[in-house]
């Protein structure tokens, strides 16, 4: 076994191990009477995402060379075994790197499950997972990773900041949208935060094989990449709390966690292409950015946004995909251009602005379409009886704790 097989072997557990841990991150933040039902979304996207992902999806996202969609060359896993394709691997088994790109999209599902918690109907949301996957997140991993359109005009994304983050981010939202408000008695605070912070260390530790293992080899990039994430996510943490204590005069263990989420998502997009000092400034925007898109713009333009998918994911994945082409350097990746601040002009900037772009538009109407097509058959939104009781009994018939009421 050479060196990037064995990487990336403990690169795919780490980005496997990240849904489990967002499935307690997001479990602690919600009424206890919903915890099960919102720790369920992300186990179910694990089983979804799988059976989708190994049957069509694979196929689309990184079969053949058209610009816009793969083919069927590697339907139901044809042609995926032990030996490497030197398309996107010299070194290491073809059936090794679906796996780990499996892992990335069964994450960006159950990111974008954070924004739609407490009130949709558990079996609808299985199925909009299924089609989600092949109608979105496939085309937009072709076109980033698959040689499609976006890699063709020379736009970048190191390990998925608009790919997983802004595509799951933006389709939380439309579908937060289409759900509707929880009812204000309904919006309480989280009932275990000590949960939560489990769930974020789990995310955080798994992160590292999400940025790292996405070079594909242990070189100067992958530890770049590495100690990138372990300065942005620490960063992002800064960012947020400077602002959080002169805004409310408090450090909260929410914001701070919230903080070490924002800095992850914005390096994601750059880990590998950028400078120890981008990675510290990336964090630092990206963790004050963020507090203010969730506590100041949610507000403002009233959506519930329920677990803040949005104001993390879609901004976090903006703010690093954009800020990419102002920090990226050729001194740290040889392969790539100088960005706005290593004298590349205002071209690396402007493609990165136009795959964000098309990736927010397309995942926002495509999501919408998957939704509405959807509630012609069934209804999405749980009624009055089911946010009453709590889901956790309502659709699988379990309580997390026997004796609260909370």
């Amino acid at each position: 076994m050479n060196m990037d097989t064995l990487l990336l072997f403990l690169c795919t557990l780490l980005v496997w191990l990240m849904t489990p841990g967002l499935a307690l991150f997001y479990g602690g933040l919600v009424q206890s009477k919903n915890v099960l039902n919102t720790s369920m979304h992300s186990i179910a996207a694990i089983v979804v995402v799988t059976f989708t992902w190994v049957t069509l999806g694979f196929s689309l996202s990184f079969g053949g060379s058209n610009l816009w969609i793969g083919d069927l060359s590697f339907i139901g896993l044809k042609n995926v075994g032990f030996e490497a394709n030197p398309a996107f691997s010299e070194t290491v088994p073809f059936a090794l790197y679906m796996l780990f790109q499996l892992t990335f999209c069964t994450i960006a599902v159950s990111i974008l499950t954070g924004s739609v918690a407490e009130r949709m109907k558990f079996l609808p949301f299985i199925i909009f997972m299924a089609l989600w996957v092949l109608l979105v997140y496939s085309p937009v991993a072709h076109w980033v990773w698959g040689g499609g359109w976006i890699h063709s005009i020379g736009a970048i994304d190191f390990a998925g900041g608009t790919v997983v983050h802004i595509s799951s981010g933006v389709s939380g939202l439309v579908l937060a949208l289409l759900l509707g408000s929880r009812k204000p008695d309904y919006k309480k605070p989280p009932h275990n935060l000590v949960i939560t912070m489990i769930g974020a260390i789990l995310v955080w530790f798994g992160w590292f094989g999400f940025n790292t293992g996405s070079a594909l080899t242990f070189d100067s990039i992958a530890m770049a990449a590495f100690v990138n994430t372990i300065l942005a996510s620490t960063a992002g943490i800064a960012g947020w709390v400077s602002v959080e204590i002169m805004v409310k005069g408090k450090i909260s263990l929410i914001g701070t966690l919230s903080g070490m989420l924002a800095g992850l998502v914005v390096i994601t997009p750059a880990a590998g292409f950028v400078s120890y000092f981008g990675a510290v400034a990336l964090g630092i925007i990206g963790g004050a950015i963020c507090f203010f898109a969730i506590t100041k713009l949610k507000v403002l333009l009233n959506y519930d946004d329920a677990l803040d998918a949005f104001g993390l994911h879609g901004i976090g994945g903006i703010i690093g995909a954009i800020g990419t082409g102002v920090f990226q350097t050729s001194a740290v990746n040889p392969g790539i251009t100088d960005g706005l601040l290593s004298g590349g002009g205002l071209m690396p900037v402007l493609v990165q602005i136009i795959a964000v772009t098309a990736t927010i538009l397309f995942s926002a109407i495509m999501t919408f379409c998957i939704a509405k097509v959807i509630s012609i058959f069934t209804t999405l939104r749980t009624d009055d009886k089911e946010e009453l009781e709590g889901l956790d009994n309502a659709f699988h018939g379990e309580k997390a704790y026997e004796y609260s009421n909370l």
